[in-house]
């Protein structure tokens, strides 16, 4: 008979071993072996079951244990020791404080009052009126907190809110700025469904299912109020429907993570269903899953903040355009303190950092104009704000938009001072993808740079090679360093046999069928691994483009490869589905199948088996679409080698010591079909005559010295450039301090200022511009040639309008030109103003420019906005250039 109701009954500990709750709660277990191996002994075979998860551990473990638990010594002083290490590790000073007690600490500027609460709908227990509290005195550079909002966090298998990469990156880049002591937080939602779990049909289609998670049996806690009544974070929807969502709060190491969850019982049952599914649903469904992430969420931390006396975050990190909202949010904030629009909006873009993560259009959400006019329209949400400001934010008004699209990243963009890429290229990358939203600029100086990503070593590098670290791999042998190999190996080999043979018997196969499962891969073949998710771009059968060659490259009688394969298809994409079944029809083969596998249900707890285990990590996407590709990081932490297209993180950091770059034709004039064979042939060419070979070439101790050589090399010096622990102190350095200065210094009186000053410059802009130009070289030169020393004596005019020379800077731009007399390599050269404004109006402006270069040079001259509160030449998105005209007059007088 099925139940009616569902609800969790929580063990409860004896004293002894009490404990033990605060060590299952905070999700530092998930990265620190110590204590994962506290409670694998516990229970071992309850360990196994729960799938190393402490709270459904504790849930399952037999009172009898827990009796025998609390008499046992060796165990309760094991249990002292982890407690009294946690403690010290939420405690302790760590980098960021040691980096801040470096620096003079001065207060931070104030931003005057922010109400904690959104109107019409206190909430329960926080104060109903009363500004936030303010921060306490920060170091003059680093803030005090940042907020980092994501739609989803990787953090552990036992908490599954994440589909790939983005929601990877965000649970690493918490676990880093806990062991830095960075005063993160986290904002996201809670999916009562996760993203998805995976199998295969017989026939090799995947299909879907969505369990049911129940937050009592998660790391989870309620946030309360202090009469102990659940916190809520509301939204009025169109018609003022009422949206209420839950706090729930996850402790990772020392950073707190709140999740939104709408599935309460004050909401209708399609309000209870906005956070049934990550990425699920229509438009209208991912629309309000990411007003409840933005606006809710700072709503929720709000609460949090002023329920906990945490600090109030002077930062707010948006990673990815999903979280766009919370600045809007903040935005109503500030206007219901008594700003206006436009002050508010600079006062939220100084604290703002956005990260973009996709060099693809198609994988940022866009909406539909009226979709998102319908939602905000009436102003019930975001009183003081009107619809068409929100639709200013996001639409694509710019050459090559689509105007009737609401676009989430420009949106980000728009409302952050700072944004980034995740690796040098996409940095690159993304400048060129978002330049219309700075016309007149080359895209070189779209105000977009890059942090390349990391990864959290301590969750990805097998507890073998941590236990080692990297400065004993510089004097580890080179047997010892092949057994340790060989041993990843062999239990990455036992891992695939057991799942496989799940796998199989999920797609309806007898035990007696499967025998053949025991012969699949061997501990002594060269191993690659292929796991990620499965768009087009990544191209996961590329490696299938000559089958009867890759059969070739599996079956040599001397130097054989076996592949492990595993990925997820978006639950819409029947184009990667049909990639995956063609895959895995291929892997069914008899001939092959000991050597191919495809194992279903890709996630973090099948991911930290799979790296280590691999000897090659193979990664095929078409360039540059690949935003960074951290799988290849957590590989290389492991001694596995990159084989990788030259995108993303193996773009910047690829060299011969530590793996292969296969050749592209992405430059090429082709279609799609030739490329594809041309590139593949070339992975094939890799696999058949270098890599291969250099894997089984052994010497006459018979090891393969060469192959060793590039897994040390790859530990030593590759490993310390991946870390997460590098990306996070350079967000907090080249990031998160200067947005904090720049909040400071935005004060309610400056942000109006400033506000004001743009509205002027933008009014006045269209009088600018650059009247006439005039060169002379010196010392003069026979026939008027540059020669290099000389010197370019500039000479401009320039027309300001109604504005003053204290507004603009006009700037020489030179450098080399290329056949299209394009500059690039460029210098930029103030000129200073010299007399003016003559009877035209005309200011004239002067500056030698020294010719200290030789070939083709070119110059030109350029007016820009400049005020101290900027954070880029470009922000304002003006610019004023000679007319062609006037070139044509500077060149003359050039020659």
């Amino acid at each position: 008979m099925k139940a009616i109701r569902r609800f969790s009954v929580r063990p409860v500990l004896p004293e002894p071993l009490r404990p033990l709750n605060r060590l299952a709660r905070n999700l530092r277990w998930s990265w620190h072996p110590e204590t994962r191996e506290l409670f694998e002994s516990v229970d071992p075979e309850g360990w196994r079951e729960s799938g190393g998860d402490p709270v459904r551990l504790l849930g399952a473990v037999p009172l009898s244990r827990l009796a025998d638990l609390a008499e046992d010594r060796s165990f309760l002083r094991r249990l002292t020791a982890a407690a009294d290490d946690l403690h010290d590790y939420l405690t302790g000073p760590r980098w960021y404080q040691g980096r801040a007690a470096a620096e003079d600490r001065a207060g931070p500027g104030p931003v005057g009052p922010v109400p904690t609460v959104p109107p019409g709908e206190p909430v329960p227990s926080a104060p109903s009126a009363a500004p936030a509290p303010s921060a306490p005195p920060a170091p003059s550079g680093l803030p005090a907190a940042i907020a980092y909002f994501s739609p989803e966090f990787g953090i552990t298998a036992a908490l599954p809110q994440y589909s790939g990469g983005l929601g990877i990156l965000a649970g690493d880049h918490l676990k880093a700025a806990s062991d830095l002591g960075v005063p993160l937080v986290g904002v996201g939602l809670l999916y009562r469904h996760g993203y998805f779990r995976q199998s295969l049909s017989r026939d090799g289609w995947q299909q879907e299912h969505y369990p049911v998670l129940d937050p009592d049996e998660l790391p989870l806690t309620q946030l309360c109020g202090t009469d102990g009544r659940p916190v809520r974070s509301p939204l009025t929807l169109p018609g003022g429907r009422p949206l209420r969502a839950r706090v729930w709060q996850a402790q990772v190491g020392r950073v707190p993570l709140l999740l939104l969850d709408s599935d309460v019982e004050e909401n209708g049952h399609g309000e209870r269903e906005v956070t049934d599914r990550l990425y699920g649903g229509g438009s209208e469904h991912r629309l309000l899953q990411e007003m409840l992430l933005g606006i809710g969420g700072v709503r929720a931390l709000r609460a949090y903040c002023g329920l906990t006396g945490h600090p109030e975050p002077e930062v707010f990190h948006t990673n990815e355009g999903h979280a766009g909202f919370q600045g809007l949010e903040r935005i109503r904030e500030l206007i219901a303190a008594g700003a206006d629009f436009d002050a508010a909006h600079e006062a939220v873009r100084a604290g703002t950092v956005f990260t973009t993560h996709t060099p693809v259009p198609a994988g940022i959400d866009r909406f539909d104009r009226e979709l998102v006019a319908r939602h905000f329209g009436d102003g019930a949400e975001l009183p003081g704000i009107e619809a068409e400001r929100i639709l200013a934010l996001g639409m694509e008004t710019y050459p090559g938009g689509e105007p009737n699209l609401f676009n989430m990243a420009v949106m980000g963009l728009r409302l952050a001072q700072r944004a980034n890429g995740v690796s040098t290229l996409h940095g690159r990358v993304s400048r060129e993808m978002f330049a219309g939203l700075w016309p007149g600029f080359d895209p070189e100086e779209v105000p977009i740079t890059s942090v390349t990503n990391g990864v959290h070593a301590p969750t990805w590098t097998a507890p073998e090679v941590t236990r080692l670290g990297a400065r004993q791999f510089g004097h580890l042998g080179d047997s010892e360093l092949w057994e340790l190999r060989r041993t990843l190996r062999k239990r990455l080999v036992a891992e695939v046999r057991q799942r496989l043979y799940a796998s199989w018997r999920q797609r309806g196969a007898g035990t007696a069928e499967l025998g053949w499962i025991d012969g699949v891969l061997d501990p002594d073949v060269l191993t690659i691994g292929f796991a990620r998710r499965v768009p087009s771009y990544k191209r996961l059968t590329l490696m299938l483009r000559d089958r009867d060659r890759l059969m070739e490259l599996l079956l040599h009688p001397e130097r054989p490869v076996q592949i492990v394969v595993a990925g997820k298809a978006h639950p819409a994409d029947d184009g990667g589905k049909r990639l995956i079944q063609e895959l895995v029809r291929f892997a069914d083969d008899p001939r092959v199948r000991h050597r191919l596998v495809f194992l279903p249900d890709y996630g973090m707890g099948m991911a930290q088996k799979l790296y280590p285990g691999c000897d090659v990590w193979l990664n095929n996407p078409l360039r540059p679409l690949e935003a960074c590709g951290t799988s290849g990081m957590k590989a290389a932490l492991n001694g596995c080698l990159n084989l990788s297209v030259l995108d993303g993180w193996w773009d910047e950091w690829y060299e011969p010591d530590f793996g292969w770059a296969v050749p592209t034709a992405d430059g090429d004039a082709i279609d799609e079909t030739r490329r594809d064979d041309l590139e593949a042939a070339a992975l094939y060419e890799l696999l058949e005559r270098r890599i291969a070979p250099r894997f089984y070439d052994r010497g006459l101790d018979g090891l393969p010295g060469r192959w060793i050589a590039m897994v040390r090399r790859t530990l030593t010096t590759l490993g310390p450039k991946v870390l997460a622990g590098r990306m996070v102190r350079e967000y907090a350095e080249r990031l998160y301090a200067p947005a904090a200065r720049s909040h400071r210094a935005l004060t309610p009186e400056a942000a109006a200022e400033l506000a004001a000053w743009k509205s002027r410059i933008r009014a006045a802009w269209p009088d600018v511009a650059v009247d006439h130009v005039e060169a002379h070289l010196t010392p003069p030169a026979p026939g008027g040639a540059a020669e290099l020393g000389s010197t370019l004596s500039l000479r401009v005019r320039v027309r300001l309008g109604a504005l003053d020379p204290a507004d603009v800077e006009v700037q020489a731009v030179a450098g080399r030109v290329d056949d299209t007399d394009r500059i690039t390599d460029a210098t930029h050269v103030p000129l200073k103003p010299t007399a003016g404004p003559d009877l035209a109006g005309s200011r004239r402006y002067e500056a030698p420019l020294a010719l200290n270069r030789t070939g083709p040079f070119g110059y030109t001259i350029r007016v820009l906005p400049t005020h101290p509160l900027l954070s880029h030449p470009a922000e304002p998105g003006l610019i004023a250039i000679p007319s062609e005209t006037t070139s044509e007059a500077a060149g003359v007088l050039m020659r």
